[in-house]
């Protein structure tokens, strides 16, 4: 068998380079130091032979710091470092070594110094050389094609703004152009980051733009860059940009950056983005241990909490996962999009309705599940005010299927999706909820093995039938926007961090030492609908009440001016983790709620919608009618 190498043809390129550059260097250090002709009267028995020996420890050292596998065309700070790295070495070497021969009797002491500044100016002058030219960074320096791009405000000096500078400064086919960048700390104030100078802080934007549209560069845009902006920066910078004409955007994070989008990718500035919610610190590892190789099932695996729920599920990798959905056409798409997301998760989508004791007793006898996560319910308020008996069916009914299942099949864990609404209710959709609650708690009070963990919270942001949705489409149509009541607050987060956080809670389950732990989500702040609706039509580059009218349609049946998130009697204390609080269950009378929630349950299926909302508040005293069905 033969043996070839073979150096690739720029390398051969790079090797012949860098021996030309490293005799080159040892004769500029001599020229320097002793000028000409003296270089060769004092160095005439070694400048020859030295060059040969300098040249041949250069190539080896630099063969042994692997610098011919690295791309000039992407030459770095990090590349430059190993360069010194090699010349070090090498000129330690090469001195050395004729010190051993030569005494260096004939060589002042100031050449081995001189030697290495050369020889660094020589190995990485045509590396640089070389990026500029090839990523026509030095013909963009000298034509500065400005005028085809969109100039921009750049507010927070943070990396990403740095990145986009740097990027807007070597592609000749970026479409921005830096003008200035807003930070609020004045120690950045007068400074510049690539020659864009930092003028000021956020308040002083107006200022800014009529300062630069003197100088003929005149911004069209802000650009964020800063992720962690708070709602009330959000607010006003939506309040400085409207005033001002500016459209608004923000830049990709670092992780949307890893994940492969550009640095010049902006983004409209999304609903979620005004929240100003915190990013909350998730114990991952624990998260994985309580779901890795388990079995794991979820009810209302179509629905909007459900289908977040089987992606990030997925990714903890279980042993297997059960899609159980009474919807054929959303069970399709999340076992569809779950195929592609993990394909070697062995997973099984079941059609099926928890009103259906029996098909739940078979598929959790076939399956064998060790989790579940109950996110099947009827949540939309006003319809479950028109049809409660649906609701209760669904929600309670449906909640007492599942945790029923659970304890005759030994399920370790049954992790419940319940809401703000079920606290003090005044809808029939918080009422079932806060049954559902209450089954539960009834189930551990009488020693059943299953842990069951419910976990509350408020409004998440695009999911079904929510808010936000609603106004896009009425904002598209050009309004008016419709809010039922201009004081109305209600809580929001993300589907993806309610999720999140439904995991985390389920880890705290196991050393909560209740039997039926509620945990309660941090919301954050509430949020005024009327001022959602004003920064939703902001966002969409219109004014409110001037382009988009909004029209106040007054309380829904069943609605209320505000949510809360747990009952006085519950005794809310914190977690070890911040973003999530138990709810102390109160004690109940497990043999009257059992027998009462039957009762409930056969006049629903019975259809007889008078005397539902009565047996709903004897199972549940702090159940009142909303304001508006009080005042029918």
């Amino acid at each position: 068998m033969r043996f070839a190498f073979k150096l690739p043809s720029f390398n051969a390129i790079a090797v012949v380079h860098d021996c030309i550059m490293g005799a080159a260097s040892f004769a500029l250090a001599l020229y320097l130091r002793l000028g000409y002709p003296r270089m060769f009267t004092y160095a005439q028995g070694y400048i020859y032979e030295g060059m040969g020996i300098f040249v041949g420890l250069l190539f080896l050292t630099l063969l042994y710091y692997r610098t011919y596998r690295r791309v000039w065309r992407y030459t770095s700070l990090s590349d430059l470092l190993i360069l010194a790295r090699a010349s070090t070495v090498t000129v330690l070497a090469f001195y050395l070594i004729m010190f051993t021969f030569t005494r260096l009797e004939y060589l002042p002491r100031s050449v081995p110094f001189l030697h290495w500044m050369c020889l660094m100016l020589c190995l990485s002058g045509g590396r640089v050389l070389w990026r500029l030219v090839y990523d026509r960074s030095l013909l963009f320096e000298l034509t500065r094609h400005y005028h085809n791009r969109i100039p921009v405000l750049l507010v927070g000096a943070t990396p990403q703004a740095e990145m986009f500078i740097r990027e807007s400064e070597r592609n000749p086919d970026f479409p921005y152009r830096a003008v200035g960048l807003i930070d609020d700390d004045v120690r950045h104030h007068g400074r510049e980051i690539h020659h864009v100078r930092i003028y000021g802080g956020i308040s002083e934007i107006a200022y800014i733009s009529r300062k630069l549209a003197r100088k003929g560069r005149t911004p069209q845009r802000l650009l964020l860059t800063d992720q962690n902006v708070t709602r009330a920066a959000y607010e006003a910078l939506l309040a400085i940009a409207e005033a001002n004409h500016l459209s608004i955007a923000r830049l990709p994070s670092l992780s949307e950056l890893k994940a492969g989008d550009r640095v010049h990718d902006v983004r409209p500035i999304a609903v979620e983005d005004i929240l100003g919610r915190a990013q909350a610190v998730l114990d991952f590892p624990a998260m994985r241990a309580f779901v890795t190789g388990k079995r794991v099932l979820i009810t209302g695996a179509g629905g909007s909490i459900g289908s977040e729920l089987v992606r990030q599920v997925a990714k903890l990798e279980p042993a297997s996962i059960l899609l159980y959905d009474q919807s054929e056409y959303q069970l399709y798409l999340i076992d569809h999009e779950l195929g592609e997301l993990a394909p070697a998760l062995a997973r099984t989508p079941i059609i099926g309705d928890v009103r259906d004791a029996e098909q739940l007793h078979r598929c959790f006898g076939d399956f064998k599940p060790e989790i579940v996560f109950h996110a099947a319910a009827i949540k939309h308020v006003p319809l479950s005010e028109s049809n409660p008996e649906q609701a209760v069916l669904t929600n309670v009914l449906g909640g007492k299927n599942v945790a029923d299942a659970c304890v005759a099949h030994k399920v370790a864990a049954m992790v419940q999706i319940s809401t703000d609404k079920a606290v003090n209710p005044t809808s029939v959709m918080g009422a079932t909820k806060r049954a559902a609650e209450i089954y539960c708690q009834a189930l551990a009070q009488n020693g059943a093995a299953t842990r069951f963990i419910t976990v509350r919270f408020g409004n998440v942001l695009n999911s079904a039938g929510s808010v936000v949705p609603l106004f896009q489409k009425q904002i598209a149509k050009g309004g008016p926007v419709t809010v039922t009541h201009r004081d109305m607050l209600r809580y929001f987060m993300t589907i993806s961090e309610a999720v999140q956080l439904v995991l985390q809670a389920a880890v705290l389950g196991g050393d909560s030492g209740e039997g039926a732990p509620i945990f309660v989500l941090d919301m954050g702040e509430p949020v005024r609908i009327e001022e959602l609706a004003c920064q939703m039509i902001r966002l969409a580059g219109l004014r409110p009440y001037e382009d988009i009218a909004i029209n106040f349609t007054g309380l829904r049946p069943g609605e209320k001016l505000f949510e809360e998130l747990f009952h006085d009697a519950e005794n809310l204390v914190s977690t070890r983790h911040e973003s999530i609080r138990l709810a102390r269950a109160r004690t109940l009378e497990r043999e009257v709620i059992v027998a009462r929630l039957n009762e409930l349950i056969a006049t629903a299926k019975k259809g007889d919608v008078a005397p539902l909302r009565a047996q709903l508040q004897s199972i549940i005293p702090e159940y009142t009618l909303s304001p508006v069905e009080a005042a029918a």
